[in-house]
């Protein structure tokens, strides 16, 4: 038996602008003024509320819990808004997924999402099926680099670490996989292939177009 550990925003579903937009949309409102291109290189792996501590931190704000809250909300509702009106899977996500369920891989995502806009996709994209569990924003208590995800993905396939490979687009999402003891398979999403080469993955592929499951970097040769 196999498993996959998917991450979500940049590799199944290309989001990560919807996400980017929406943080940056709430910063401004509370004059905070961070471009695209800062957000691509600080902010990708955290999740919503990382995020905002981050950007609160750097600007030498104090952020309580309950303004937290607020900015967490006001944030999921622009993303909401932007994905309703454009939902997009990484091209190749969908029919990649369905061989490897159908090869009967164990599939989880594990992500610095929250797990509603985790099921509302996978559903709208009829994927929910293929998935065993979801570790999401709200199952962890520290994000990635932090592999606390990863360990729990292992729990939900119930598959050792050698049985098992991470699709990752993030620098922090490559180390927390690694750090858990399994290969990481990168997309070129959210970063490009220069500074992915430098961290040394498995491999690295564009999206999933032209590629078959057996071509990820498997420790484990057996079935």
């Amino acid at each position: 038996m196999k498993g996959v550990c998917f991450d979500f925003n940049g590799v199944i579903v290309d989001d990560e602008r919807h996400h980017c937009s929406a943080l940056l949309e709430v910063l401004a409102e509370w004059g905070l003024d961070v471009d695209e291109a800062t957000y691509y290189r600080e902010y990708l792996g955290y999740d919503d509320r990382g995020c905002f501590v981050h950007a609160w931190s750097a600007a030498n704000r104090t952020l309580d819990t309950r303004m937290l809250d607020h900015l967490v909300a006001a944030k999921g509702v622009i993303y909401q808004r932007l994905i309703s009106a454009d939902l997009t899977l990484v091209p190749g996500a969908a029919p990649f997924v369905r061989a490897l369920h159908a090869a009967g891989v164990r599939l989880v995502v594990v992500s610095a999402a929250r797990r509603d806009e985790i099921t509302h996709v996978l559903r709208v994209a009829d994927l929910d099926e293929c998935f065993v569990g979801i570790v999401a924003a709200e199952d962890v208590a520290t994000t990635k680099p932090n592999p606390e995800g990863y360990r729990k993905g292992l729990a939900l396939l119930g598959l050792p670490a050698r049985a098992c490979v991470v699709i990752e687009d993030s620098i922090p999402g490559l180390r927390a996989g690694r750090a858990a003891g399994m290969p990481v398979a990168m997309l070129t999403t959210s970063h490009p292939r220069e500074a992915l080469e430098a961290e040394e993955p498995a491999c690295i592929w564009t999206d999933f177009v032209g590629h078959h499951p057996m071509e990820l970097p498997w420790s484990l040769t057996s079935s």
